[in-house]
Protein backbone atom coordinates (compact mmCIF):
# COMPACT_ATOMS: atom_id res chain seq x y z
CA UNK A 1 0.00 0.00 0.00
CA UNK A 2 3.22 2.37 0.49
CA UNK A 3 3.72 2.26 -2.76
CA UNK A 4 0.64 3.10 -4.17
CA UNK A 5 -0.30 6.19 -1.75
CA UNK A 6 3.20 7.69 -0.74
CA UNK A 7 4.11 9.60 -3.86
CA UNK A 8 2.85 12.06 -5.91
CA UNK A 9 1.45 10.54 -9.39
CA UNK A 10 3.43 12.74 -12.86
CA UNK A 11 1.76 14.12 -16.07
CA UNK A 12 1.80 12.89 -19.10
CA UNK A 13 0.99 15.61 -20.54
CA UNK A 14 1.94 14.18 -24.41
CA UNK A 15 -0.19 11.79 -25.77
CA UNK A 16 1.52 8.41 -25.46
CA UNK A 17 1.19 4.71 -27.06
CA UNK A 18 0.14 2.34 -24.41
CA UNK A 19 1.75 -1.08 -24.74
CA UNK A 20 -1.59 -3.16 -24.95
CA UNK A 21 -1.68 -7.08 -24.07
CA UNK A 22 -4.14 -9.06 -26.18
CA UNK A 23 -5.83 -7.25 -28.92
CA UNK A 24 -8.34 -3.97 -29.13
CA UNK A 25 -11.21 -4.00 -31.64
CA UNK A 26 -10.22 -1.85 -34.73
CA UNK A 27 -13.96 -0.45 -34.37
CA UNK A 28 -13.74 0.91 -31.03
CA UNK A 29 -13.35 4.46 -31.83
CA UNK A 30 -13.58 7.22 -28.89
CA UNK A 31 -11.93 8.56 -25.47
CA UNK A 32 -12.27 7.34 -21.73
CA UNK A 33 -11.79 9.93 -19.66
CA UNK A 34 -11.17 9.72 -15.57
CA UNK A 35 -10.58 11.57 -12.99
CA UNK A 36 -9.01 10.86 -9.11
CA UNK A 37 -6.53 12.13 -6.85
CA UNK A 38 -2.89 12.56 -8.07
CA UNK A 39 -0.95 14.65 -5.60
CA UNK A 40 -1.58 13.79 -1.54
CA UNK A 41 2.07 16.07 -0.60
CA UNK A 42 2.63 19.71 -1.50
CA UNK A 43 6.12 21.01 0.25
CA UNK A 44 6.38 19.45 3.39
CA UNK A 45 2.31 19.48 3.98
CA UNK A 46 0.58 16.40 3.57
CA UNK A 47 -3.11 15.66 3.15
CA UNK A 48 -4.89 13.59 5.58
CA UNK A 49 -7.88 11.77 3.30
CA UNK A 50 -7.10 10.28 0.14
CA UNK A 51 -10.16 11.43 -1.17
CA UNK A 52 -8.16 14.95 -0.90
CA UNK A 53 -5.67 14.71 -3.23
CA UNK A 54 -5.46 17.06 -6.32
CA UNK A 55 -7.41 16.51 -9.06
CA UNK A 56 -5.33 14.44 -11.78
CA UNK A 57 -7.37 14.08 -15.20
CA UNK A 58 -6.25 10.74 -17.49
CA UNK A 59 -7.45 10.42 -21.08
CA UNK A 60 -7.58 6.75 -23.08
CA UNK A 61 -8.08 7.32 -26.46
CA UNK A 62 -9.05 4.38 -28.34
CA UNK A 63 -8.27 4.38 -32.58
CA UNK A 64 -7.54 1.55 -34.58
CA UNK A 65 -6.40 -1.18 -32.04
CA UNK A 66 -4.54 1.18 -30.31
CA UNK A 67 -4.79 3.02 -27.54
CA UNK A 68 -2.99 6.75 -26.49
CA UNK A 69 -2.86 7.60 -22.61
CA UNK A 70 -2.01 11.20 -21.59
CA UNK A 71 -2.83 12.89 -17.69
CA UNK A 72 -2.77 16.33 -16.60
CA UNK A 73 -3.48 18.19 -13.15
CA UNK A 74 -6.61 19.83 -13.22
CA UNK A 75 -5.67 23.55 -13.02
CA UNK A 76 -8.14 24.75 -10.50
CA UNK A 77 -7.95 27.79 -8.12
CA UNK A 78 -7.08 25.58 -5.33
CA UNK A 79 -3.95 23.82 -7.48
CA UNK A 80 -2.60 27.17 -8.55
CA UNK A 81 -2.83 28.50 -4.99
CA UNK A 82 -1.18 25.58 -3.29
CA UNK A 83 1.64 25.03 -5.88
CA UNK A 84 2.25 28.59 -5.29
CA UNK A 85 2.63 28.68 -1.75
CA UNK A 86 4.39 25.63 -1.53
CA UNK A 87 1.92 24.14 1.15
CA UNK A 88 -1.79 23.27 1.29
CA UNK A 89 -3.91 26.44 1.59
CA UNK A 90 -7.04 25.59 0.29
CA UNK A 91 -9.05 23.08 2.80
CA UNK A 92 -10.51 20.19 1.45
CA UNK A 93 -12.96 17.66 3.45
CA UNK A 94 -10.96 15.00 5.39
CA UNK A 95 -7.89 17.88 5.60
CA UNK A 96 -8.27 22.00 6.85
CA UNK A 97 -5.87 24.50 5.92
CA UNK A 98 -4.67 26.60 8.50
CA UNK A 99 -3.37 30.33 7.78
CA UNK A 100 0.38 30.87 8.05
CA UNK A 101 1.86 31.40 10.87
CA UNK A 102 4.12 34.37 9.80
CA UNK A 103 0.97 36.29 8.96
CA UNK A 104 -0.46 39.02 10.70
CA UNK A 105 -3.58 38.85 13.10
CA UNK A 106 -6.06 40.88 10.43
CA UNK A 107 -4.85 38.24 7.61
CA UNK A 108 -5.74 34.80 10.78
CA UNK A 109 -8.71 36.83 11.51
CA UNK A 110 -10.38 37.10 8.46
CA UNK A 111 -9.03 33.42 7.55
CA UNK A 112 -11.10 32.07 10.41
CA UNK A 113 -14.28 33.91 9.26
CA UNK A 114 -14.47 33.05 5.98
CA UNK A 115 -14.77 29.46 7.53
CA UNK A 116 -18.20 30.14 9.08
CA UNK A 117 -19.96 29.91 5.59
CA UNK A 118 -16.62 28.20 3.93
CA UNK A 119 -16.65 28.63 0.15
CA UNK A 120 -15.47 25.20 -0.76
CA UNK A 121 -12.51 23.44 -2.57
CA UNK A 122 -12.82 23.67 -6.58
CA UNK A 123 -10.64 20.86 -6.54
CA UNK A 124 -12.96 18.82 -9.07
CA UNK A 125 -11.60 15.31 -8.16
CA UNK A 126 -14.17 12.85 -8.51
CA UNK A 127 -16.04 12.47 -12.08
CA UNK A 128 -16.38 13.93 -15.67
CA UNK A 129 -20.00 15.02 -16.10
CA UNK A 130 -21.16 15.91 -19.71
CA UNK A 131 -23.45 19.07 -19.12
CA UNK A 132 -25.13 20.30 -22.96
CA UNK A 133 -22.09 19.54 -25.37
CA UNK A 134 -19.55 20.26 -22.93
CA UNK A 135 -17.35 18.58 -20.79
CA UNK A 136 -16.81 19.77 -16.54
CA UNK A 137 -14.38 18.29 -14.16
CA UNK A 138 -17.23 17.60 -10.64
CA UNK A 139 -16.88 16.38 -6.91
CA UNK A 140 -19.77 17.31 -4.20
CA UNK A 141 -19.64 20.85 -4.10
CA UNK A 142 -20.77 23.28 -5.80
CA UNK A 143 -18.18 24.28 -8.15
CA UNK A 144 -17.17 22.49 -11.48
CA UNK A 145 -14.42 22.59 -14.11
CA UNK A 146 -15.06 22.76 -17.70
CA UNK A 147 -12.51 21.12 -19.32
CA UNK A 148 -11.49 20.15 -22.99
CA UNK A 149 -12.01 16.32 -23.39
CA UNK A 150 -9.21 16.19 -25.94
CA UNK A 151 -6.70 17.96 -24.44
CA UNK A 152 -6.93 17.67 -21.00
CA UNK A 153 -6.82 21.64 -20.50
CA UNK A 154 -8.44 23.33 -18.12
CA UNK A 155 -11.20 26.01 -18.97
CA UNK A 156 -13.22 28.38 -16.89
CA UNK A 157 -14.80 27.35 -13.36
CA UNK A 158 -18.44 27.32 -13.26
CA UNK A 159 -20.39 27.73 -9.44
CA UNK A 160 -23.83 26.38 -9.79
CA UNK A 161 -25.06 28.10 -6.91
CA UNK A 162 -24.93 30.97 -9.71
CA UNK A 163 -27.91 28.95 -11.37
CA UNK A 164 -29.33 26.99 -8.62
CA UNK A 165 -29.52 27.89 -4.81
CA UNK A 166 -27.58 24.29 -3.98
CA UNK A 167 -24.32 24.18 -1.59
CA UNK A 168 -23.47 20.57 -2.17
CA UNK A 169 -24.60 18.23 -5.41
CA UNK A 170 -23.37 14.53 -6.67
CA UNK A 171 -20.77 13.98 -9.16
CA UNK A 172 -23.00 10.83 -10.70
CA UNK A 173 -25.63 12.35 -12.46
CA UNK A 174 -28.19 10.70 -14.99
CA UNK A 175 -28.73 11.52 -18.46
CA UNK A 176 -31.87 10.66 -20.73
CA UNK A 177 -32.37 9.76 -24.20
CA UNK A 178 -32.75 13.39 -25.46
CA UNK A 179 -29.31 14.23 -23.77
CA UNK A 180 -30.51 16.34 -20.91
CA UNK A 181 -28.74 16.06 -17.62
CA UNK A 182 -30.16 15.16 -13.82
CA UNK A 183 -28.12 15.93 -10.75
CA UNK A 184 -29.43 16.54 -7.18
CA UNK A 185 -28.49 19.00 -5.15
CA UNK A 186 -28.74 20.03 -1.70
CA UNK A 187 -29.34 23.65 -0.93
CA UNK A 188 -28.63 24.58 2.82
CA UNK A 189 -30.75 26.54 4.80
CA UNK A 190 -32.23 28.80 1.84
CA UNK A 191 -34.99 30.78 2.99
CA UNK A 192 -35.24 28.83 6.05
CA UNK A 193 -35.62 25.25 4.99
CA UNK A 194 -33.12 22.89 4.35
CA UNK A 195 -34.38 21.01 1.21
CA UNK A 196 -33.09 18.54 -1.45
CA UNK A 197 -33.12 20.14 -5.18
CA UNK A 198 -33.58 17.77 -8.35
CA UNK A 199 -32.42 20.03 -11.25
CA UNK A 200 -32.85 19.16 -14.99
CA UNK A 201 -30.13 20.57 -17.23
CA UNK A 202 -31.13 21.00 -20.75
CA UNK A 203 -29.09 19.83 -23.80
CA UNK A 204 -27.82 22.68 -26.20
CA UNK A 205 -26.03 23.65 -28.93
CA UNK A 206 -22.19 24.03 -28.70
CA UNK A 207 -22.37 27.78 -29.64
CA UNK A 208 -23.60 28.68 -26.21
CA UNK A 209 -21.47 27.27 -23.64
CA UNK A 210 -23.62 28.09 -20.57
CA UNK A 211 -26.88 28.24 -22.24
CA UNK A 212 -27.92 24.77 -20.34
CA UNK A 213 -26.84 26.65 -17.45
CA UNK A 214 -29.38 29.33 -17.81
CA UNK A 215 -32.08 27.01 -18.77
CA UNK A 216 -31.45 24.76 -16.08
CA UNK A 217 -34.67 23.60 -14.00
CA UNK A 218 -36.08 23.24 -10.47
CA UNK A 219 -37.06 19.65 -11.13
CA UNK A 220 -38.84 18.79 -7.92
CA UNK A 221 -37.85 20.15 -4.35
CA UNK A 222 -38.18 17.67 -1.48
CA UNK A 223 -37.67 19.48 2.27
CA UNK A 224 -35.20 17.71 4.60
CA UNK A 225 -36.46 16.52 7.63
CA UNK A 226 -33.93 18.04 9.73
CA UNK A 227 -32.76 22.15 8.96
CA UNK A 228 -29.32 21.90 9.97
CA UNK A 229 -28.35 17.78 9.52
CA UNK A 230 -28.69 17.31 5.63
CA UNK A 231 -28.21 13.43 4.68
CA UNK A 232 -25.33 12.69 3.00
CA UNK A 233 -25.65 11.37 -0.64
CA UNK A 234 -22.82 10.53 -3.09
CA UNK A 235 -25.15 9.07 -5.84
CA UNK A 236 -29.07 8.49 -6.98
CA UNK A 237 -30.93 6.26 -8.88
CA UNK A 238 -33.25 6.55 -12.08
CA UNK A 239 -35.59 4.48 -14.16
CA UNK A 240 -37.61 5.58 -17.29
CA UNK A 241 -39.94 6.79 -15.30
CA UNK A 242 -38.98 7.53 -11.76
CA UNK A 243 -36.33 9.10 -10.16
CA UNK A 244 -34.73 8.03 -6.05
CA UNK A 245 -33.41 9.61 -3.63
CA UNK A 246 -32.13 7.83 -0.36
CA UNK A 247 -32.47 10.19 2.46
CA UNK A 248 -29.72 7.91 4.66
CA UNK A 249 -29.30 8.63 8.73
CA UNK A 250 -25.78 9.65 7.46
CA UNK A 251 -25.54 13.42 8.11
CA UNK A 252 -24.41 16.44 7.72
CA UNK A 253 -23.94 18.80 10.83
CA UNK A 254 -24.01 22.23 9.75
CA UNK A 255 -24.15 23.33 12.83
CA UNK A 256 -20.64 21.51 13.75
CA UNK A 257 -19.35 22.95 10.07
CA UNK A 258 -19.63 26.10 10.95
CA UNK A 259 -17.11 25.56 13.79
CA UNK A 260 -15.19 23.27 12.90
CA UNK A 261 -11.93 25.59 12.10
CA UNK A 262 -12.03 27.32 15.21
CA UNK A 263 -11.77 24.21 17.00
CA UNK A 264 -9.39 22.74 14.84
CA UNK A 265 -11.63 20.13 13.18
CA UNK A 266 -12.47 18.91 9.53
CA UNK A 267 -15.23 19.14 7.52
CA UNK A 268 -15.23 15.22 7.44
CA UNK A 269 -15.90 15.48 11.55
CA UNK A 270 -19.10 16.89 10.64
CA UNK A 271 -20.43 13.55 9.44
CA UNK A 272 -22.38 11.93 11.90
CA UNK A 273 -23.77 8.21 11.72
CA UNK A 274 -27.13 7.35 13.61
CA UNK A 275 -27.97 3.74 13.36
CA UNK A 276 -30.63 3.88 14.77
CA UNK A 277 -32.93 6.06 12.46
CA UNK A 278 -34.33 5.09 9.69
CA UNK A 279 -33.72 5.54 5.42
CA UNK A 280 -36.13 7.41 3.92
CA UNK A 281 -36.93 6.50 0.15
CA UNK A 282 -37.82 9.39 -2.24
CA UNK A 283 -39.56 8.23 -4.97
CA UNK A 284 -39.80 11.16 -7.85
CA UNK A 285 -42.47 10.72 -10.69
CA UNK A 286 -40.55 12.36 -13.78
CA UNK A 287 -43.81 13.27 -15.93
CA UNK A 288 -45.61 15.05 -13.09
CA UNK A 289 -42.17 16.38 -11.60
CA UNK A 290 -43.73 15.37 -7.98
CA UNK A 291 -42.47 12.89 -5.41
CA UNK A 292 -45.10 9.98 -4.59
CA UNK A 293 -47.37 10.73 -1.78
CA UNK A 294 -46.56 7.43 0.17
CA UNK A 295 -43.55 7.53 2.06
CA UNK A 296 -41.49 4.21 1.84
CA UNK A 297 -38.35 4.00 4.39
CA UNK A 298 -36.48 0.94 5.44
CA UNK A 299 -33.43 0.70 8.44
CA UNK A 300 -29.91 2.81 9.09
CA UNK A 301 -27.96 2.48 5.75
CA UNK A 302 -24.75 3.76 4.27
CA UNK A 303 -24.90 4.11 0.29
CA UNK A 304 -22.22 5.81 -1.67
CA UNK A 305 -23.47 4.36 -5.09
CA UNK A 306 -26.32 3.37 -7.09
CA UNK A 307 -26.27 -0.46 -9.38
CA UNK A 308 -29.13 0.17 -11.46
CA UNK A 309 -32.94 1.03 -11.46
CA UNK A 310 -36.02 -0.17 -13.53
CA UNK A 311 -39.33 -0.74 -13.74
CA UNK A 312 -41.58 -4.15 -14.14
CA UNK A 313 -44.92 -5.12 -14.02
CA UNK A 314 -45.95 -1.92 -11.93
CA UNK A 315 -43.25 -1.62 -9.66
CA UNK A 316 -39.90 -0.26 -9.49
CA UNK A 317 -36.69 -2.16 -8.84
CA UNK A 318 -33.36 -1.17 -7.80
CA UNK A 319 -30.32 -2.23 -6.80
CA UNK A 320 -27.79 -0.45 -4.42
CA UNK A 321 -24.28 -1.10 -2.81
CA UNK A 322 -25.01 -0.72 1.32
CA UNK A 323 -22.96 -0.62 4.21
CA UNK A 324 -24.02 -1.51 8.31
CA UNK A 325 -22.21 1.97 9.00
CA UNK A 326 -19.46 4.79 7.63
CA UNK A 327 -16.28 2.71 8.69
CA UNK A 328 -15.06 2.59 4.91
CA UNK A 329 -14.60 6.51 5.18
CA UNK A 330 -12.17 6.20 7.78
CA UNK A 331 -9.93 3.71 5.91
CA UNK A 332 -9.11 5.79 3.45
CA UNK A 333 -7.49 8.40 5.92
CA UNK A 334 -3.73 8.28 4.54
CA UNK A 335 -2.38 7.25 7.37
CA UNK A 336 -4.47 3.71 7.17
CA UNK A 337 -3.49 3.22 3.40
CA UNK A 338 0.26 3.88 4.40
CA UNK A 339 0.33 0.68 6.33
CA UNK A 340 2.47 -2.30 4.95
CA UNK A 341 -0.08 -5.22 3.63
CA UNK A 342 -0.61 -7.18 6.77
CA UNK A 343 -1.57 -3.90 9.05
CA UNK A 344 -3.52 -2.67 6.61
CA UNK A 345 -5.85 -6.11 6.18
CA UNK A 346 -5.79 -6.12 9.91
CA UNK A 347 -7.39 -2.88 10.26
CA UNK A 348 -9.81 -3.66 7.29
CA UNK A 349 -11.15 -6.48 9.39
CA UNK A 350 -13.14 -3.54 11.75
CA UNK A 351 -14.68 -2.15 7.97
CA UNK A 352 -18.24 -3.53 7.21
CA UNK A 353 -18.16 -5.71 3.74
CA UNK A 354 -20.70 -4.08 1.00
CA UNK A 355 -23.62 -5.68 0.49
CA UNK A 356 -25.37 -5.58 -2.97
CA UNK A 357 -29.82 -5.06 -1.63
CA UNK A 358 -32.10 -5.26 -4.08
CA UNK A 359 -35.67 -3.38 -3.64
CA UNK A 360 -38.93 -3.91 -5.23
CA UNK A 361 -41.15 -0.91 -4.47
CA UNK A 362 -45.04 -1.08 -5.51
CA UNK A 363 -46.60 1.53 -7.95
CA UNK A 364 -49.94 1.51 -6.75
CA UNK A 365 -49.91 1.32 -2.93
CA UNK A 366 -52.76 3.32 -0.81
CA UNK A 367 -50.95 3.72 2.35
CA UNK A 368 -49.34 6.70 3.17
CA UNK A 369 -46.07 5.11 5.13
CA UNK A 370 -44.35 1.59 3.83
CA UNK A 371 -41.80 -0.26 5.30
CA UNK A 372 -39.24 -2.27 3.05
CA UNK A 373 -37.15 -5.48 3.21
CA UNK A 374 -34.77 -5.88 0.63
CA UNK A 375 -33.08 -8.89 -1.23
CA UNK A 376 -29.36 -8.90 0.04
CA UNK A 377 -25.83 -10.50 -1.64
CA UNK A 378 -23.07 -9.92 -0.15
CA UNK A 379 -20.17 -8.87 -2.28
Amino acid sequence: MQSLFGENKRETPEAIKAEIQGEIPKWLHGTLIRNGPGMHKIGESIYNHWFDGLALLHSFTFQNGEVFYRSKYLQSDTYKKNIEANRIVVSEFGTMAYPDPCKNIFSKAFSYLTHVIPDFTDNCLINIIKYGENYYASSEVNYIRRIDPRTLETLEKVDQADYVPLNLATAHPHYDEHGNTYNIGTSIVEKGRTKYLIVKVPTVKPDDKNACFKNCEIFCSIPCRSLLSPSYYHSFGMSENYIILLEQPFKLDILKMATAYFKGANWSSCLGWHPKEKTYIHIIDRRTKAALPTKFYTDALVVYHHVNAYEENNHLIFDIIAYEDNSLYEMFYLANMKLVDNEFEMKGKNVTLPHCKRFVIPLDVDEVNVQLSHFCNRL
